[in-house]
């Protein structure tokens, strides 16, 4: 009986919550070309002799503040996915999970499917948008692990999927949770890159950061454009909340370094709505299919107690993807679909 091998792939986490771990998995991270896209030698002397030694021991912090009694977030949800998935999908599939960065590795579930006589290959990135730093990278490890192998599976590889209507549809019902009608304003807070990766993804060099709003209708240029896509998903939920363009924001997280990377910057956002009164947001993070470092501390508690010092009252995060049935059934049916 054939046999689908499904690999359902998130960006990582540390083991423990503790400053060895974090340094272990801050150096693998970020020594990843597709990640900090600089030349060998100056991306080997930042990373291992500025970024992940100085940054291991206050990210350590960070991570035992989301850590619970049985681990990442990250990894709690991304194994009941793979273990609902399987459940939809049934004996005719094979579904493993793995991280791009750390444990369980892209290697060992490839492994176990080659164990387990698998046909081909369905590769799902956990991210909606493309980026190179994440689905591209996890692409790129694919391809490395394959070659070792005398035998390469029929291979599928899943893009993108920033419009699919039930992941849209979550987001929407989580917010919904809330008393929409509190908030002065919203914010679509994805995660940042720098500017120069979405240079590099325009095949024209005419139209990214070239074109005024390049970024806000999708065209041949931007296709695969990681902003691009950004604004098509936080579009999509604006519509479907009922919200004009002027009560919403799009802007971008978690820069590092000096370079530009993409803007608005969500920080310097946060002092504009307060300059302009705002004491409420509501705050959606559509780039990350589960609750993370990123939503849960550097939104939920990091933009709170900034917000708060400058005067408001309350940065209210919309929960993640997470394990709901909806994505769940999403999931399952754009693996089933490919």
């Amino acid at each position: 009986m054939s046999k689908k091998g499904v690999l359902l792939v998130n960006l990582g986490t540390p083991d423990a919550p503790t400053r060895g771990a974090v340094y272990k998995y801050l150096k693998q991270f970020l020594l990843d070309p597709r990640v900090i896209d600089i030349p060998w030698l100056p991306r080997n002397l930042l990373v291992r002799g500025i970024i992940a030694p100085f940054r291991s021991g206050s990210s350590a912090k960070l991570y035992q503040e989301l850590w619970t009694e049985n681990g990442s977030p990250i990894k709690i949800y991304g194994y009941t996915l793979k273990e609902k998935v399987q459940e939809i999908l049934g004996e005719d599939y094979y579904v493993e999970l793995a991280m791009r960065y750390q444990e369980p590795s892209i290697e060992d579930a490839i492994k176990k499917m080659k164990e387990a006589l698998i046909d081909e290959i369905i590769v799902f990135p956990l991210f909606p948008q493309y980026a190179s730093a994440t689905t591209g990278s996890v692409h790129d490890e694919i391809m490395r692990v394959l070659r070792k192998e005398q035998t390469i599976w029929p291979l599928k590889l899943i893009n993108s999927y920033y419009d699919n209507p039930e992941m849209i549809d979550v987001f929407v019902e989580n917010a919904k949770k809330y008393d929409l009608s509190k908030f002065d304003h919203y914010l679509f807070s994805f995660h940042g890159t720098p500017q120069r990766q979405m240079k590099k993804a325009d095949p024209t060099g005419s139209h990214c950061i070239v074109k005024d709003d390049c970024c806000k209708e999708m065209c041949e240029a931007n296709k695969f454009c990681y902003s691009a896509q950004c604004h098509q998903t936080a579009y999509r939920i604006a519509e479907k909340l009922d919200l004009t363009p002027d009560q919403y924001t799009i802007c971008y997280q978690s820069r590092l370094g000096n370079d530009p990377w993409l803007k608005p910057y969500t920080s310097e956002v946060l002092k504009e709505r307060r300059e302009k009164g705002d004491n409420n947001l509501l705050v959606f993070s559509p780039a990350f299919v589960a609750d993370c470092l990123e939503t849960t501390i550097e939104i939920g508690t990091e933009y709170q107690e900034e917000w708060e010092e400058m005067g408001g009252e309350k940065v209210e995060l919309v929960e993640s993807l997470n394990a709901h049935p909806k994505w769940i059934h999403a999931v399952s049916e754009m693996i089933k679909s490919a």
